[in-house]
């Protein structure tokens, strides 16, 4: 799909009268039927400067298998006035491939807080764990690029708190930082083995979502969960720990949403019931922020 001379436009930039070829979230498909019997494709399309319907009136159905709904998508077409409504006029629409390497980040929420910033104090609350074994798996988790960076990516849910990209990195920051002045307060309470759980807590996050016109799941995600996901995960790094610091931490992972998902239904140990609180303290602020007292 050449562009030629025509420019390519965000959603927010769109006027009537304008040809256009550009690259956007597919969020609505629909095979519609005109007046006289003629199938059309009545599309959504979205970036992360609004969203705009769009119709395909001419090969609708050829057109039509070569996307789906919940694909990148790049378009090319006219920009029409219809019923007071900026409408896109499609005559060319397929879906964008992995290969391509478009960023997610042009169609999804994204985190308002600085994202190096963020990986700077996980770096820094890293470094206040001072027992080695934690500090190892630690080191390793932090070293590894790919996992860095699906960390820096990854929300911490689809449609509760922390709902965009860079929100697993900000929310793993925020539970770690009450973890530690949890610590200050309360003397009595392993250092260590708090904040080492509270930074690894919701690790399972990072191989939980899909990203691409929208957050969904993985085939983990949806099958097993982050809490398993993240369990299987610390398990393969945890070689070194011995087996009371492996088991510590493991159960404290494993309960951070309640002692409901605890053996027993009751927590084993003053660490997994801190990183509970602190984590709902988080979770539930963050939601009030975002959505409201009443979420």
């Amino acid at each position: 799909m050449g562009s030629g001379d025509i420019t390519m436009l965000a959603v927010s930039a769109l006027r009537p009268g304008q040809d256009v070829v550009g690259v956007f979230a597919c969020t609505r498909k629909d095979r519609l039927m005109t007046r006289t019997g003629s199938p059309y494709l009545a599309l959504e399309l979205r970036d992360r400067t609004g969203a705009v319907p769009a119709r395909a009136f001419q090969n609708a159905d050829a057109l039509a298998g070569r996307f789906e709904r919940g694909d990148v998508v790049r378009v090319r077409g006219k920009v029409e006035r219809f019923r007071d409504e900026v409408v896109l006029e499609l005559v060319e629409i397929a879906r964008v491939s992995e290969s391509e390497g478009v960023d997610p980040a042009r169609f999804l929420p994204t985190a308002y807080r600085d994202l190096d910033e963020l990986d700077g104090f996980l770096e820094h609350l890293a470094g206040e764990v001072y027992d080695a074994g934690y500090q190892r798996l630690l080191r390793g988790l932090l070293d590894d690029v790919t996992l860095r960076a699906a960390w820096r990516r990854a929300p911490c849910s689809r449609n509760g708190h922390h709902a965009y990209l860079g929100g697993l990195l900000e929310h793993t920051v925020a539970v770690a930082t009450l973890a530690l002045d949890t610590c200050q307060l309360h003397m009595g309470l392993n250092r260590d083995l708090l904040l080492t759980a509270a930074l690894v807590h919701d690790l399972g996050r990072t191989r939980e979502f899909t990203y691409g016109a929208e957050i969904g799941l993985t085939d983990e995600g949806r099958l097993l969960g982050h809490l398993v996901i993240g369990e299987q995960m610390l398990t393969a790094r945890s070689s070194g720990l011995d087996q009371p610091r492996r088991l510590g931490l493991l159960h404290c992972v494993l309960c951070h949403h309640g002692p409901g998902s605890a053996p027993g239904g009751k927590f084993g140990s003053l660490e997994a019931l801190a990183l509970y609180r602190v984590n709902a303290l988080d979770a539930s602020i963050k939601s009030a922020l975002e959505h409201g007292l009443g979420a």
